[in-house]
């Protein structure tokens, strides 16, 4: 599977609040996710970090604020419609059709983009091959291990090659070992590919040794930004997830 061309274009928010009622659950959220990076966010539980990622794939409108993507205004696209546009996510939970096998749930999201069956077919053993997975391709969805279970929800995700991928806590419940198997996946993902990828994690290890750029949240606003150096050297971060969450976890 060899790397394809993406554009320079990023996908962003800017100044994105998303309330519920009284309750703001993203506050005047600023960041921004470019093309063959890995761009980490995480935060203690209830930080807002699902909702940031629904509202950057069309899951929720924000409130106020822009997403952006290559400079268009694509707040109010459906998530179908930003997945045809090249943003791509997993979820917490795999989401795998159950009564298909692993070829088909791939194939089912590549003729949902477009795509004849033939070519969608072609595209997911060319993407289970590349992740050296290929023996799961006839394995069925609902028998799958948990840890393959994830893998699958990634190919899946990958199906004609989007221009960003977004994690929703793809480790939860990983040993150490699998999760650098993850973290190795991961970063090929953006090397190999050219993808940007936005990774949410409660594993803050993985985040920290595959990301470039660290968005950390609490209570729905950024409260610090950076390289790794800059997140692990922060007072903010360590008082609000690094200190107590650990300890915590």
């Amino acid at each position: 599977m060899m790397r394809r061309k993406k554009n320079g274009s990023s996908l962003s928010a800017s100044g994105v609040t998303v309330a519920f009622g009284g309750f703001k659950a993203l506050t005047d959220v600023t960041l921004s996710i470019t093309p063959g990076a890995v761009h980490g966010l995480i935060g203690p539980n209830g930080a807002g970090k699902t909702t940031m990622v629904n509202t950057l794939t069309g899951f929720q409108s924000p409130t106020s604020g822009t997403v952006g993507l290559g400079g268009r205004d694509v707040g109010t696209l459906s998530p179908h419609d930003l997945r045809r546009e090249g943003v791509a996510r997993t979820f917490q939970a795999g989401r795998l059709f159950s009564g298909l096998d692993v070829l088909d749930n791939l194939a089912v999201t590549g003729v949902g983009l477009g795509h004849g069956r033939a070519a969608s077919e072609a595209e997911a053993l060319r993407i289970l091959d590349w992740m050296g997975v290929p023996h799961l391709a006839e394995h069925p969805a609902a028998g799958l291990p948990y840890t393959d279970e994830r893998r699958v929800g990634i190919a899946r995700a990958l199906m004609f090659s989007p221009a960003f991928l977004l994690l929703d806590e793809p480790a939860a419940g990983m040993s150490e070992t699998e999760a650098a198997d993850l973290a190795a996946l991961i970063r090929r993902v953006a090397e190999d590919l050219g993808t940007g990828v936005l990774l949410i994690e409660h594993n803050v290890g993985l985040v920290l040794s595959v990301s470039h750029h660290i968005y950390v949240l609490d209570a729905g606003m950024i409260i610090e930004e950076g390289d790794v150096d800059v997140i692990l050297k922060s007072r903010a971060v360590r008082d609000a997830y690094l200190g107590a969450d650990q300890e915590a976890a």
